[in-house]
């Protein structure tokens, strides 16, 4: 992948991250991660998902530049 292309994936990424959390954070503000304690651990599973794959394409940007 490019240098461009691995941004993208990036700017992505952290759109799923803001909305997750965004998520998550309604979650834990009504008590739902109490009622719903599947599909709150599902969101977590997530978010730290694609927060590992944001590291890695930033990781894989920096190293495909020479930095």
């Amino acid at each position: 992948m490019t240098p461009d292309e691995h941004q993208q994936v990036i700017d992505e990424l952290q759109g799923l991250i803001d909305d997750t959390q965004q998520t998550i954070d309604r979650f834990e503000a009504t008590g739902m991660e109490e009622k719903l304690a599947e599909d709150y651990e599902k969101l977590l599973a997530i978010l730290d998902d694609a927060v590992k794959q944001q590291r890695a394409h930033t990781l894989a940007m920096l190293n495909s530049s020479g930095l």
